[in-house]
């Protein structure tokens, strides 16, 4: 929920008329309420009681609320539209790319190696990286090649092989663990940087480290105002469904307050799974987990026993797959290693310790290094186990479990994957398409609302500052000291904020100078 601070004045019906902008609703409850937020930034005087602690809390929330929508609803608003074109983008790939993805089933698949011979035939540049044998009937395999000229260097040339026939049906760039083909590939960089680099990877963990910042406000905010008069069912029903009879901007509000219930975990959810590849956020969880054990393993491709390290789960989504150099199997271009036993004995290994369909297969990188065979199944349930094939032998020399990760590592290898729409195929893909639809409702009503509240001729006023002073330390100092040690952790949620802070503090002196200046003028 973004962009407007859900004041208690919004419960009142609208009695200003139009050409009256920038005054406060005239009803009874309104006024009471507005006066209430409005003692929140006076100074507690000795005879005042001080009140409850969300009482206290509440004008700051809606101060957070308001300015973080306003300001970071851009962001949000870009990242919500590329994220629905992505949902759509899986989908999409399939019809654009039908030849090269399928063909006619045919009786019997020919040898592994005859295949990336033709393709290799046919595109005799670069090396081969990676092979991917078709998954399934009618579906083609992949011969990955790095080293392409005028192919970006964190992406792989890919040949489509009938594996019927070993005809070549064409070849794409492709990126990443997925497999991501050019259409899925220019949406998904719009969505994690704007197609400007590491640079504009920053835009994406502002977004992620704000988007939990505000639907968690703006919930908080939503559903003490539905409660306020006790958890009745009237009061669950007003939450979650929008009140049809209301007009103007409670009927705005009402909308904007009801989605946001129901897709608030789904956007906790995005922000929580969105930083954990973010550049600075991201190398955070990366050291946390490092330091509880927790990383991803990987299968050793070193024929001596010691451990390699892997491309971790974030590899084909904000981070460069560094394609390795390998050999040439029945075709040109690699360097090939002495009494190789081929691709067709190295899968055979590989299936004989029960890696099933899909797989890739990534020669050896050099003179000491095995054949890695891992399986690449994004959807459930996940096949993420890998083995290491001796190429002198065609013995398996390591195998490293799924079932074997630590807790951290299984629930970051599905939380990415449930993001990025391959968990759960079609359904999550749908899924995301209504929070990213959602989102971008929210934002429109957020700002709506905002603009409702200067009755359409200009936008409406914050609430006023000062409401700090108001709260009791031992309510303060807690949530302050949480907020200090995210920021720290979330450093593109901290240092926003503290840039906020500085210059609202700035503005607030200046804009108490004038008024004594427009005081001491005035006698």
């Amino acid at each position: 929920m973004t962009a407007e601070p859900l004041s208690a004045a919004d419960d009142a019906p609208d009695t200003t008329p139009p050409d009256t902008p920038d005054t406060p609703d005239t009803g009874a409850d309104a006024n009471a309420d507005v006066d209430a937020d409005a003692d929140a930034t006076r100074p507690e005087s000795p005879g005042t009681t001080r009140r409850s602690s969300w009482a206290a809390l509440r004008p700051l929330v809606l101060r957070l609320h308001f300015y973080a929508g306003v300001l970071i609803a851009p962001f949000l608003l870009v990242a919500a539209v590329s994220g629905l074109l992505y949902a759509g983008s899986f989908q999409a790939e399939k019809i654009v790319y039908d030849h090269e993805l399928r063909v006619p089933t045919g009786d019997t698949e020919l040898p592994l190696s005859r295949q990336v011979a033709a393709a290799r035939e046919a595109h005799p540049e670069g090396e081969i990286s990676a092979v991917r044998p078709s998954p399934e009937d009618g579906a083609t395999t992949r011969v990955l090649l790095s080293g392409v000229k005028g192919v970006d260097p964190g992406h792989t040339l890919a040949v489509f092989v009938n594996p019927y026939t070993g005809e070549v049906r064409g070849a794409l760039e492709s990126y990443g663990s997925s497999g991501a083909l050019p259409l899925r590939t220019w949406i998904d960089e719009l969505h994690r940087d704007l197609h400007l680099g590491e640079t504009g990877r920053l835009y994406s963990e502002l977004a992620a480290s704000w988007l939990w910042v505000i639907s968690g406000a703006g919930l908080v905010l939503w559903l003490a105002r539905r409660f306020r008069g006790g958890a009745t069912r009237r009061a669950m029903r007003s939450a979650v469904l929008p009140d049809r009879s209301a007009t103007g901007r409670r009927r705005t509000l009402s909308l904007h307050g009801s989605v946001g219930v129901w897709v608030a975990l789904g956007l906790f959810f995005l922000s929580a799974t969105g930083l954990t590849w973010s550049t600075y956020a991201g190398a955070g969880v990366a050291d946390l987990r490092s330091a509880l054990g927790q990383t991803t393993p990987a299968v050793s491709a070193t024929l001596d026993g010691d451990r390699s390290a892997g491309g971790g789960e974030h590899a084909g989504h904000g981070a460069g797959s560094d394609s390795m150099p390998g050999m040439d199997h029945g075709g040109s271009g690699g360097a090939r290693h002495t009494g190789d036993v081929g691709l067709d004995t190295v899968l055979k290994a590989a299936r004989a310790e029960g890696l099933g369909n899909p797989v890739e297969i990534v020669p050896p990188s050099g003179p000491d290094q095995a054949y890695v065979v891992s399986q690449i199944q994004r959807s459930w349930p996940e096949k993420q186990d890998a083995a290491a094939v001796d190429p002198a032998t065609g013995e398996v020399t390591d195998v490293q479990r799924f079932a074997d990760y630590p807790v951290l590592a299984k629930l970051t290898r599905w939380g990415i994957d449930l993001h990025t729409g391959n968990l759960f195929g079609l359904a999550n893909q749908i899924a995301l398409a209504v929070l990213a639809l959602a989102l971008v409702l929210l934002i429109v009503w957020g700002y709506r609302m905002w603009w409702q509240r200067g009755r359409g001729s200009a936008f409406g006023r914050p609430v006023p500052r000062g409401a700090w002073r108001e709260v009791s330390p031992y309510v303060l100092l807690p949530p302050a000291a949480a907020v200090a040690v995210l920021g720290y952790y979330l450093p593109l949620l901290g240092i926003p904020l503290a840039a906020f802070l500085v210059l609202d503090a700035v503005l607030g002196r200046v804009a108490g100078r004038r008024r004594a200046g427009s005081a001491s003028s005035g006698r």
